[in-house]
């Protein structure tokens, strides 16, 4: 089963935004992203083993060894200038993926972490040792859960081990020192109990190009709020395009 998923199409040479979902994440997380973004970018999404359409797949609980598969799933996609954007894991992972794309040739025009302090700054609690209900507990303290039926809590269940799996991907990950060329935007909600300012603007240490944070008002899980998303579809859109936002386009959400 292929890594990527597409959201948005957009025409032949158009800019790629490759987006990277968090722990227990899926592609489909960022539909509300895709729907709001620019129609002169093509927006792809990253679908994790061990969840949705990839349930049967198996896990892989190492960072850099998911890095490795992304990169090389988007190998083939190099015709167009790409970009990667990552929500809290996949902030880590986004930087991973960006260093072994410039180990390799032209790197991703740009750099987007989200709710992830820099690598450099690199903490963890150990939460994928924790038993399930600790885990679960967690997320509803990050407010990244919310189960109204009998349907969603089996469906939360199920997906357990993934989020375990992704949360041991991060807290056994080592910061290799990379040094990125491209431009690093960090986003962060002003009340997130995971990731301080200080920890985000550390980012700016990973790059040799530009580097910049931006406050958005809520906390860990600020991007589930839609003025956070247009505000962010909108910052994407003028940086990647030039272009200001256009009224929303049709997406599909389909195998790539």
């Amino acid at each position: 089963m292929t890594w990527l998923r597409t959201l948005r199409t957009a025409p032949p040479g158009a800019v790629r935004l490759v987006c990277l979902p968090h722990a227990g994440g899926a592609a489909h997380s960022y539909l509300p992203l895709a729907e709001e973004i620019g129609p002169g970018v093509e927006v792809l999404a990253v679908q994790y083993p061990g969840r949705y359409d990839r349930m049967a797949d198996p896990l892989i609980g190492d960072l850099k060894m998911m890095a490795g598969h992304i990169a090389a799933a988007l190998s083939p996609l190099r015709d167009a200038p790409l970009a990667i954007f990552g929500h809290s894991l996949g902030g880590l992972l986004g930087y991973e993926v960006a260093a072994r794309l410039e180990a390799v040739g032209a790197g991703p025009a740009h750099l987007y972490v989200s709710a992830m302090l820099a690598p450099s700054r690199h903490h963890h609690d150990g939460v994928h040792l924790r038993t399930d209900e600790e885990i679960r507990a967690e997320l509803a303290r990050l407010g990244g859960t919310q189960t109204a039926s009998e349907a969603e809590e089996m469906f939360l269940r199920l997906l357990l081990p993934a989020i375990r799996s992704d949360y041991r991907a991060f807290e056994t990950y080592t910061d290799p020192g990379h040094r990125l060329s491209c431009p690093v935007t960090a986003f962060l909600g002003d009340r997130d109990p995971l990731v301080t300012a200080d920890e985000a603007r550390a980012w700016a240490e990973h790059t040799t190009g530009p580097a910049a944070l931006r406050l958005l008002p809520g906390g860990h899980f600020y991007l589930t709020d839609p003025g956070n998303t247009a505000e962010i579809a909108r910052e994407l859109s003028g940086r990647l395009t030039g272009a200001t936002r256009q009224p929303r386009h049709p997406v599909s959400a389909h195998p790539s």
